[in-house]
C-alpha cells in the first residue's frame, strides 16, 4: 500500500504533475489560436462554451505546436524540464538543438506529446478537485440540496448522498493515478524521443575518450618528470651530506646537479599545467627527447653516485621526434626505479641500440630493496606499459635469473602513433 501511494502522491510523482502542468500551460496559446479559427468556422461566438468546440480547438492547436516545435532552443528547454521534473539520466538526453530532420520529427513528436497529455491533466486538475470537494462535503451541508445548487434528482435518495464522498475520495484519487501514469509515460519515452542519435552518442564518445588520454598523457609526464627528479634529488642530497667535509668537489656537483635537476622539472612541469589550464597555451618548455636530452639524465643520475654504463648503439638525432621523447622518458622511469631500488652505489646497465627496425631500450640493475610493483602502486611501470602500446611496440619488466631487476621495451621505428 505505501508503495502505491509513493507512486500517486511521492515527491517523483508530483514534479512529473508539475511537469504535466507546464505542459498543459504552453498548450493554453496553441488552444486559444484554435478557438479563434473554429469561433467564425462554427458560427459560435464563444468557442469555451461548448465542450465539443473546445476539444476541436484542442485539436487544430496541437498541430500547430509541432509546427512551433522546429524552434531550436525547444530540444534543449524540454530535455532541461524533463531531466529535471521526470527523473531521467542527463545521458539519456540530448542537451542540444535538433538539427537533421530525424531529430526535428521526434522533437515534434515529443512536443506534441508533452503538451497533449499536459493539457488533459491540466484541464483535470483544474475541474475534479472543486467537483470531488462538493462531492465530500455535501452529505454535511444537507441544507445545499435542491434546486439551488442544480443538482441531479438522483441526490434526493439518501444512499446516494452517503456514497458522495467516497466519489469524491475516488474521483481524486483517479486524477492522481492518470497524472502518475502519463508522467511515467512521458518519463519512457523521453529518451526515444529526446534521446541523442548515434551520430552524437559517438561524438559524445570520442570526446570523453580523447579527454580521456589527454588526462592520461598528462598523468604520466608528471608522474615521470616529477618522479624521478624527486627521486635523484634525494639521492643526491644524501650523497652529498655525507661527504660533506670530505670531498667538497662532489658536493658542488651533487648541488649543481640539484639544481640543473630542479630547474628543468620546473619547466616541464609548467609545460604540463599550461595543457591542464582550459584556454591557455602550453608552456614553452620543450618535452625533453632522447636526442637532446640523453647526456644530461645520464650526468644527473651519476652526480647522485650513483654507477650507470651506458651503450648508445642507435643515432639518437636520426630518431623520430615522438620516438625520441616516447624513448627518453622510458629511459627515465628505469633510472628512476634503479634509484629507488638498486640503492645508490649500484652499477645500472643502459641499452640503446636499433635491431630490425625497432629501437631496443633496456635497463638493468641489481635488486638490493623491494622490486617494483607491477601491480598496485606501480604507475611508473603502467606508464612504460602505455607509451610502449601507443608506438605499436612493447615493454616488459621482471627480475632475472642474476638477480637483477631488467626492463626491456621494443619500439618500432615506424608504428602508430
Amino acid at each position: 500500500m505505501s508503495a502505491v501511494a509513493r507512486s500517486l502522491f511521492g515527491r517523483r510523482a508530483r514534479l512529473r504533475w508539475i511537469h504535466l502542468i507546464l505542459g498543459g500551460a504552453l498548450a493554453t496559446p496553441y488552444v486559444l489560436v484554435g478557438s479563434v479559427v473554429l469561433g467564425p468556422v462554427s458560427g459560435s461566438a464563444d468557442a469555451f462554451g461548448s465542450f465539443p468546440l473546445q476539444l476541436a480547438s484542442f485539436g487544430v492547436g496541437l498541430p500547430l505546436a509541432a509546427v512551433t516545435s522546429l524552434f531550436p532552443l525547444t530540444r534543449p528547454l524540454e530535455s532541461a524540464a524533463v531531466r529535471w521534473l521526470c527523473g531521467v539520466e542527463a545521458d539519456r538526453l540530448a542537451l542540444g538543438p535538433a538539427r537533421t530532420r530525424g531529430e526535428k520529427g521526434r522533437t515534434a513528436a515529443w512536443f506534441t506529446l508533452h503538451l497533449g497529455l499536459g493539457g488533459i491533466i491540466a484541464g483535470m486538475s483544474l475541474a475534479l478537485p472543486p467537483f470531488a470537494a462538493v462531492l465530500i462535503v455535501l452529505p454535511l451541508l444537507s441544507g445545499l440540496r435542491g434546486g439551488r445548487l442544480g443538482l441531479p434528482e438522483v441526490f434526493d435518495h439518501t444512499w446516494v448522498l452517503a456514497l458522495a464522498p467516497v466519489a469524491g475520495v475516488a474521483s481524486l484519487v483517479a486524477l492522481a493515478g492518470c497524472a502518475a501514469g502519463c508522467g511515467a509515460l512521458l518519463a519512457r519515452w523521453a529518451p526515444l524521443l529526446l534521446g541523442p542519435t548515434p551520430r552524437e552518442r559517438l561524438a559524445a564518445a570520442e570526446a570523453r575518450a580523447a579527454d580521456l588520454a589527454v588526462r592520461n598523457r598528462l598523468a604520466r609526464e608528471l608522474h615521470d618528470s616529477v618522479g624521478h627528479a624527486l627521486s635523484a634529488v634525494t639521492l643526491q642530497a644524501s650523497a652529498a651530506r655525507r661527504v660533506l667535509g670530505s670531498d667538497p668537489e662532489f658536493v658542488r656537483e651533487a648541488l649543481a646537479a640539484i639544481e640543473d635537476t630542479t630547474r628543468r622539472t620546473v619547466g616541464e612541469l609548467d609545460a604540463v599545467l599550461g595543457v591542464l589550464r582550459e584556454g591557455d597555451a602550453p608552456g614553452t618548455a620543450p618535452a625533453p627527447t632522447l636526442a637532446a636530452d640523453l647526456d644530461g639524465l645520464l650526468r644527473r643520475t651519476r652526480a647522485g653516485g650513483q654507477r650507470v654504463r651506458a651503450t648508445v648503439e642507435a643515432d639518437p638525432e636520426a630518431l623520430p621526434p615522438l620516438l625520441s621523447r616516447e624513448a627518453y622518458r622510458i629511459v627515465q622511469e628505469g633510472l628512476s626505479n634503479a634509484l629507488k631500488h638498486a640503492g645508490e652505489r649500484a652499477a645500472v646497465e643502459v641499452r640503446i641500440a636499433v635491431t630490425g627496425g625497432e629501437l631496443e631500450i633496456t635497463v638493468e640493475n641489481p635488486v638490493t630493496g623491494p622490486a617494483p610493483s607491477r601491480t598496485g602502486g606501480g604507475h611508473g611501470l603502467r606508464g612504460i606499459t602505455d607509451r610502449a602500446r601507443l608506438l605499436g611496440g612493447t615493454a616488459t619488466a621482471g627480475p632475472t635469473a642474476a638477480q637483477t631487476w631488467r626492463l626491456h621495451a621494443r619500439l618500432p621505428m615506424r608504428g602508430p602513433a
